[in-house]
Order: structure tokens, then C-alpha cells, then sequence
């Protein structure tokens, strides 16, 4: 049975999921790194939130860990190389609580902009200062989004319902997009010079650290207020602290900082600046949310190969999944078949070409060459899958390149693999037999109608009469049974290519003899 460990505090309604799906699952919150480590060995997934840290220490010790799901967005917890180096899924839950956090960033720009904090402490020390506090409204003001995806679209949304103007720096953003939401386009120097408020929201990578730094928050209008319930790292706090000390920024409202739990801060000790720990996806309809949306992608991963909000693979939807699955299987296979034979051969592969024509070519392409290259490198590398293949590739500086054809074909579907290496290139392609058994159909541009079987001896020889003969005899002194026979040729008396099925692995005495035998130009065993 598949087994679950969810391993910080979550949702009982998720362990349900788990269980009404046919897994078996184990909540245990609060262990310690090494006893974590102690129990994670038997486990196919771990269910998380943000107390427990994936390292690759604790990867290494997962050795039946098939994918780790964070129920929430932000996955820092988790070392993503680690993990795609070992094969195991990363997902994430990034529309569980995109409203909460929206709404988290509303009310502290409300916050920020009529000084509720302050006010309220003020007023319950028994002081009455209302002129001390005066405000400014949020109507007719510029609002700008750094980051307008998910959440940024949600508050987008909320603030023209305020009545905001909302301009938007995002390089992913695109007109159509700005078009339908409402909101101006802009490049961030312009939005930085024309914003009354600033709001975040925008993953923390090595592009977006610092996206705020002591530059940018100078080429601010003065004034201007900060929001960032995103991401710590975002905005340069030491350099925002002096910008509010000078009055060029007015104030900040702040869910994250750079270290976590924040028990310090230059900000801390500033009036104008409002400050909450983290709370942007704090509220019971979000972490109901994030919960049972990570238990039914990781059963939906784990039944049925069904792959949602991954950080470090292709999506596969659930409705995509059984169509697909074939498919994958074939394009694996492919993979594997020109895998083998280069890894018999000399030279080093540099690029590989994956055309898909037909019903194939109104597929998802991503699963599938991660599929293909799954099973081509499968024989350079132990543990690959399609979830570290690509980046095995991109390693070992391999160029991959897919190929969409819309062109006729004599078969409803075929996916052509071609390997080109140092000093020859290697092509086969193959298809589905009534819809989902892979068939080969061709090697090295030679037809060849053949199934995929656990053991097979692929041979070329030349065309010439008498190797029929003297390679069966062969195989039969040596008692090995063929199960199938497969032949193609280029042309009379030219290449020519033999596939058979065996019932067991050939032993290499045996193939030593059949590499001997005249007309012989290659031997090699393939297994599936």
C-alpha cells in the first residue's frame, strides 16, 4: 500500500483525503530532524507546511520518498536540488490561500494608510489623540504591484474596487492580461517614480532579492508606502529603515522579513511601520484549503500519475493523466531503445530531436520528452526518472529539442526520437498498437514492426544470404528460445537489421559468439 507521512500540523480533513483514496497515512508533527530521518525510509510522500526542513540530508535517508507536498506557496523549506537530483516531486499549493493573502496586503495598506495600530494602542493606554493621526485615503491613489500573478491579481481586483489607479511592474505580465484586469502596465523605474503605495508580490529569487533595495526606494516618490506580505528579502530593510527615519517614505507594512522568526529589526522601533509575523495565509479557510488541496495532488501523483503545482516537473492534469499515459510509456521506451544501443557505441551525445506527429502532436509535449529522456539516460545514471532526467541533460550538456509535425502520417500517432552524438546519429521511432501498446516501427530510418519485450538482441548485419540461418543456430546451440523475429533492411544487399525477444538475458559468451559470426556489424542487449 502507498504510505503517507505527514509531518507537521495539518488539516484532519487531509489525512481523510489520504485515506478515502486508499493510502495509508501517519501524522506525526514535531519529530526532530533526526528522528524524522529515523522513520522516513518506508514512506512514498511527506506532507508538510513550513516547520519541517527537507534537507538532503533527510532526502538521502527517503530512499522510497516519491514526492514531498507543501501545503502552502513558498517552498523554502525544501532543497529543491536535492530533491530533483533524487528523483522526488516538489509541490506546492499556490491557490489555497491567494485570497487570504491578498487580503492580508488590503488591510495592511488600510492599516498603514489610516495608522490603525498606532491609534489603537494609543487609545487603550487611555489617551485620546485624534489629532495626532491623521490619515490619507486610499481613493484616487496610485497603487503599484511588483508581481502580478496570483495573489497581485487578487489585489489588484480589490483595489479598483476602491478606486485605486493600479499600475504593474511584471516581466510575465502580458497586455492582454493588464488589458483584463485592469491594470497599466509599467516598467519598474516608472512605477517606483509614479506610486503611492507599493505592494509585493513576487517569488524571492536571485533576480527579485533586494527588488527594493536602497536605489530603488530613492527613485521613489516621497511619500510613498511600502507593502510586502510576499516574501523576507524582497525589500532591503536596513536601507527602507533609513528611508522612513528621513520621511522620504512615509511608512511600510510588513508580513515578511529576511530572517524568520523576526525578533529584531531596525523597523521594530519606527512608529509608521506596521508589522505582523507572517500571517498572510493565516486564517481557518486557507489552511483548510492548502490542506486538502496538497492531499488530493499528492493522491492524484501517487495513484494515478497525475501531477499538479510542481516546482521541478511538468504538470500533468488528472484528466490528462490516463490519455497520456501510453504515451509516456511508449516515449520511455524510445528513450530507453537509443539509450542502450549509445551506450554501446562511442561517442557523446550532444543533441537530441523528439518529433511527435499525429494524435502525439495534440498532446502536452513537456511529460513526454521528460519521458523520453528518462529512458535515454537511464542506462549513464542510476535513479534517473522524469523528474531529473532534464536536468541530467542539461548537465551533461545535452541539447534537447522538440518537434510538433502537422503533417500526414501513415500512423495515427508516432514519436521519433533522434540521438546525435560525437561521431553518428541514432534515430527510431515507434507508436501505440490499438491505442496503447508501444511498437517500434523504425531504427535508423530501416522499418521495423516490433513490441517492446524485457529481453531483446539487437543486431546489424549485412543483407547478405546465410546469416538467418547461422545467427538462429546460434541462439538455439546455446538454448536460448526466440520468442519473436523481427527483420529490416535499407535496401538489397545493404543494412540490414535483425530484433529478437528472448525469454531470458543472452549471456555474453553468447554474444560474443554472435559478433563473430560473418555479416555481423553489431551486437547489442537490450533490456525493458
Amino acid at each position: 500500500m502507498v504510505k503517507v507521512l505527514i509531518s507537521d500540523k495539518l488539516s484532519p480533513a487531509a489525512v481523510e483525503i489520504f485515506r478515502r483514496r486508499g493510502i495509508e497515512v501517519d501524522v506525526k508533527p514535531g519529530l526532530t530532524p533526526a528522528d524524522l530521518r529515523g522513520i522516513i525510509g518506508p514512506y512514498d510522500g511527506l506532507a508538510i507546511r513550513s516547520a519541517t526542513k527537507v534537507t538532503k540530508e533527510l532526502l538521502d535517508a527517503a530512499t522510497n520518498l516519491k514526492v514531498v507536498g507543501r501545503a502552502g506557496i513558498g517552498v523554502d523549506n525544501v532543497d529543491l536540488k536535492s530533491a530533483t537530483a533524487r528523483g522526488v516531486v516538489v509541490m506546492n499549493t499556490p491557490h489555497g490561500n491567494s485570497i487570504t493573502t491578498a487580503e492580508h496586503a488590503i488591510a495592511m495598506m488600510f492599516a498603514l494608510a489610516r495608522q490603525i495600530p498606532e491609534a489603537s494602542t494609543s487609545t487603550k493606554a487611555a489617551k485620546w489623540e485624534k489629532n495626532r493621526f491623521m490619515g490619507v485615503e486610499l481613493t484616487a491613489k496610485t497603487l503599484g504591484l511588483i508581481g502580478c500573478g496570483n495573489i497581485g491579481s487578487i489585489v489588484a481586483e480589490r483595489a479598483l474596487g476602491l478606486k485605486m489607479r493600479v499600475i504593474a511592474f511584471d516581466p510575465f505580465l502580458g497586455e492582454k492580461r493588464a488589458l483584463e484586469l485592469g491594470v497599466e502596465k509599467v516598467e519598474l523605474d516608472e512605477l517606483l517614480e509614479r506610486a503611492d503605495f507599493i505592494t509585493l508580490h513576487t517569488p524571492l529569487t536571485e533576480a527579485t532579492r533586494n527588488i527594493l533595495s536602497r536605489d530603488a526606494l530613492a527613485k521613489t516618490r516621497k511619500g510613498v508606502r511600502i507593502i510586502n506580505c510576499a516574501r523576507g528579502g524582497l525589500v532591503d530593510e536596513a536601507a527602507l529603515a533609513e528611508a522612513i527615519k528621513s520621511g522620504h517614505v512615509a511608512g511600510a507594512a510588513l508580513d515578511v522579513f529576511e530572517t524568520e522568526p523576526a525578533t529584531d529589526s531596525p523597523l521594530f522601533a519606527l512608529e509608521n511601520v506596521v508589522c505582523t509575523p507572517h500571517l498572510g495565509a493565516a486564517t481557518t479557510e486557507a489552511q483548510e484549503n492548502v490542506a486538502l488541496q496538497v492531499a488530493e495532488q499528492m493522491s492524484d501523483f501517487l495513484l494515478n500519475g497525475a501531477v499538479a503545482n510542481a516546482i521541478n516537473m511538468p504538470s500533468v492534469s488528472a484528466e490528462e493523466a490516463p490519455r497520456l499515459k501510453p504515451y509516456m510509456e511508449l516515449c520511455r521506451l524510445l528513450g530507453g531503445f537509443a539509450g542502450q544501443l549509445t551506450q554501446a557505441r562511442e561517442g557523446v551525445i550532444r543533441r537530441v530531436t523528439i518529433e511527435y506527429e499525429g494524435q502525439a502532436a495534440a498532446l502536452n509535449p513537456r511529460p513526454l520528452t521528460a519521458a523520453v529522456l528518462s529512458g535515454l539516460m537511464a542506462p549513464m545514471m542510476e535513479g534517473v526518472n522524469m523528474v531529473n532526467a532534464p536536468v541530467a541533460a542539461r548537465e551533461h550538456g545535452i541539447d534537447v529539442a522538440e518537434t510538433v509535425l502537422d503533417r500526414p502520417s501513415e500512423y495515427q500517432t508516432l514519436v521519433r526520437v533522434t540521438v546525435q552524438m560525437d561521431q553518428q546519429t541514432r534515430a527510431v521511432a515507434g507508436t501505440l498498437f490499438a491505442g496503447s501498446r508501444p511498437r517500434l516501427v523504425e531504427i535508423k530510418g530501416i522499418p521495423v514492426e516490433a513490441d517492446f519485450a524485457r529481453h531483446m538482441l539487437y543486431v546489424t548485419n549485412q543483407d547478405k544470404p546465410g546469416f538467418i540461418g547461422r545467427f538462429g543456430a546460434t541462439l538455439a546451440g546455446a538454448g536460448i528460445n526466440i520468442a519473436t523475429f523481427h527483420l529490416g533492411r535499407a535496401e538489397p544487399g545493404g543494412d540490414a537489421i535483425c530484433l529478437v525477444s528472448v525469454d531470458e538475458p543472452v549471456p555474453e559468451d553468447v554474444l560474443a559468439m554472435v559478433r563473430t559470426l560473418p555479416l555481423v556489424v553489431q551486437a547489442t542487449p537490450l533490456a525493458f
